[in-house]
């Protein structure tokens, strides 16, 4: 009778744990964590929110990682209101593993961003040196980061220098210089006969600790020094707020990267994808602009949606894919940006341009007609557009 009564109570137990934890509430719970991941999270390249629910002893244990506390509480007050018990082991990015160093700074000329941390993973994206990022943890000899676009990636130990609070602030308040020549390098010693530090590309911005001659004396995030051409490059704070974005900057920008190799993820003189040299030349005007094609798309101001190039101006981007179908959705895979007289340039096996006219020598039918849009982002930043000046401010 003893061991009967055991099965009877234990039977009772595991009737009660159904009942509290069964398929409706188990599919209430999914459902929330869908819609909190819809509403916070829909672009998982710019925003990480990774929790399931796991059924332990009448609870629910919710466990996952996210860089948005906002979204985790939303999710917790969205479960709290249905009456759900749950047991919250999610962990906000971040990680405590960082001893307070949540900040860096590209240490290469151009750092190569993977969608893993490991380098057989997909190239996602690059970022130039000096650039600021959010260190959100670490796996191995990896970082992930978030760079001011928001992009997500991860960057292996010799991209970046790790920086708390403090070392970060220091750095952004000193003297700085950008690079603006297409390609060159720092040396140990105020000539060109010198050995090298490293390359540059343009874009990289390092701290300046004075002159010697023609050239700036700088130091790398890590505290390496060297010597750069002060005729190849500018005063970061005369250069972030002198510099204004217009249709001949922009064309002239983009015509000084004419056959740069094409790279998938690439967003430097070193190679670029189609939205990474769109990228590249709004940034070398100032502006910090959406990481992919199908986030460009979302930015600035709608001016063509029909082929009616003759509302184009220099500067504006042009977008192409394929429309939705009852099938799939409306997919944004190409963009290239206007120059005028009926042409566009474009990272496509390599940086050149292209025309829509039928009679020119580089008509691009392949292109034409699978057109989408055009947008225009000068007077337009709606949308993820930032100015460099602000760049530091994360």
């Amino acid at each position: 009778m003893k061991y009967r009564s055991i099965s009877i109570s234990l039977v009772i137990f595991l009737l009660v744990s159904l009942m509290a934890c069964g398929p409706s509430q188990k599919e209430d719970i999914k459902q929330k964590i869908a819609n909190t991941s819809q509403h916070f999270a829909s672009d998982s390249r710019v925003a990480l929110f990774d929790v399931e629910a796991i059924s332990n002893n009448g609870e629910w244990v919710l466990k996952g990682e996210t860089n948005l506390p906002e979204a985790k509480a939303a999710l917790l007050d969205s479960l709290s209101a249905i009456n759900v018990t749950t047991v919250d082991s999610i962990n906000v990015l971040p990680e405590d593993g960082l001893d307070g160093k949540t900040l860096g700074i590209i240490n290469n000329s151009v750092a190569n961003l993977r969608s893993r941390p490991s380098h057989p993973a997909q190239l996602v994206t690059q970022a130039t040196l000096g650039m600021p990022v959010k260190v959100l943890k670490k796996e191995g000899g990896w970082y992930m980061i978030q760079t001011p676009d928001d992009y997500l990636s991860w960057v292996d130990y010799g991209g970046i220098h790790q920086m708390n609070q403090e070392e970060y602030e220091e750095w952004k308040a000193a003297d700085k210089m950008i690079y603006i020549e297409t390609n060159g390098y720092a040396y140990e010693e105020p000539n060109r006969e010198a050995t090298k530090v490293s390359d540059l590309v343009s874009g990289s911005i390092l701290k300046v600790n004075g002159t010697s001659g023609n050239y700036y004396e700088v130091s790398y995030p890590d505290g390496r020094t060297g010597y750069v051409s002060r005729m190849e490059a500018r005063s970061f704070d005369d250069w972030k707020v002198s510099v204004e974005a217009s249709e001949n900057k922009l064309v002239e920008e983009a015509k000084s990267l004419k056959g740069a190799p094409y790279l998938w993820g690439g967003t430097s003189s070193k190679g670029m994808d189609c939205s990474g040299f769109t990228k590249t030349i709004y940034f070398m005007n100032g502006w910090v602009i959406p990481r992919d094609a199908s986030q460009q798309v979302h930015a600035g101001e709608l001016v063509d949606s029909t082929g009616n190039f003759e509302n184009l101006r220099p500067g504006d981007l042009l977008f192409f894919g394929s429309e939705a179908t009852e099938e799939r959705d409306r997919r944004v895979v190409h963009v290239g940006m206007w120059i005028g007289n009926d042409e566009f340039i474009h990272s496509a096996g390599r940086v050149k341009v292209s025309s829509i006219d039928p009679e020119a020598e580089n008509y691009d039918e392949y292109n034409l007609n699978r057109y989408l849009e055009s947008r225009r982002y000068l007077q337009h930043k709606e949308g993820n557009i930032i100015d460099v000046e602000n760049m530091y401010e994360i």
